[in-house]
């Protein structure tokens, strides 16, 4: 008998494996150095000085349009050095602090009741829409004719500019709360207190958070329109003194000033809004 011996089995062609590195991309290459971010931010800030502090020494930018960097450095070294800039800082900080606990209370109150309420909206909404659309810069002859040209009238246009900003964004917060919610919070046996506490006051959160922030920026931009309301102190005086004499140096330190303080508004609303929303998750950028 004749037996057919197969052929012997020849051992797989194992190719070695592609280095798992060399297929992963690296991804710092072409990057080199990494820069912080900060340091990055302030790149544009420092070109855009440096050039104008070289069109003022050329000659390009007279002085008499426009003061150098430097020139406005040491006016506003001057004014710190008297004490002129932090007096005329803490009289329009109170002013600022004054409208907007007055606007505050009055758009947040609005707010709840034309939020919460059917009636309250068909009472309050209506009116409140129409005089939002009134320019409240255009009110300054009402207000000088009604509260005088003392303080009265500066800060009652601080807290209508607030009060507007925060009505309208904690009204939407109020009624873009998830109906679902609301529902889930009954079948839980939360009454109507309940509800407003635990669900509807922390779903319109965020949107009081947005309208204080609108509501601060406003509030600068009132003082500045307030404050030439025969004002005799605050930084909107020094730079009406400083427009009489043709100080550029001066009004572009109080321009500066009105942008650090709103910066620092604005910082500090940052903090209180991730303090207070830690329980919502947010895209940050990549």
């Amino acid at each position: 008998m004749t037996v057919d011996h197969a052929p012997p089995h020849s051992p797989p062609d194992i190719s070695p494996l592609p280095d798992v590195e060399a297929l992963t991309p690296d991804r710092g290459a072409g990057r080199g150095l990494t820069v912080p971010r900060w340091l990055r931010r302030t790149v544009g800030p420092v070109l855009l000085l440096a050039l104008w502090q070289t069109l003022s020494a050329t000659g390009v930018l007279p002085a008499d349009a426009l003061a150098s960097p430097g020139t406005i450095a040491r006016a506003g070294a001057e004014l710190i050095g008297d004490g002129t800039l932090p007096t005329a800082m803490g009289v329009s900080l109170r002013r600022v602090a004054a409208g907007l606990l007055i606007g505050g209370v009055v758009g947040i109150a609005l707010a709840l009741l034309s939020g919460l309420s059917r009636l309250g909206e068909d009472l309050v909404d209506a009116p409140v829409q129409m005089l939002r659309t009134v320019p409240w810069v255009g009110l300054i002859p009402l207000l000088i004719i009604w509260l005088g040209i003392g303080e009265a009238p500066k800060v009652a246009l601080i807290a209508l500019g607030v009060a507007f900003h925060l009505y309208l964004n904690v009204y939407a917060g109020i009624r873009g709360v998830d109906a679902q919610l609301v529902e889930a919070g009954r079948s839980l046996g939360l009454g109507r207190r309940g509800l407003v506490r635990h669900v509807v006051l922390p779903g319109a959160l965020p949107g009081a958070m947005t309208g204080l922030r609108y509501s601060l920026a406003t509030a600068w931009l009132a003082l500045v329109f307030g404050e030439s309301i025969n004002a005799d102190a605050g930084i909107g005086f020094l730079m009406n003194q400083a427009r009489e004499f043709f100080r550029t140096d001066v009004i572009v330190v109080c321009l500066v000033v009105y942008a650090f303080l709103g910066l620092l508004a604005d910082a500090l609303v940052r903090t209180l809004e991730r303090l207070l929303l830690q329980w919502r998750p947010t895209f940050t950028g990549q």
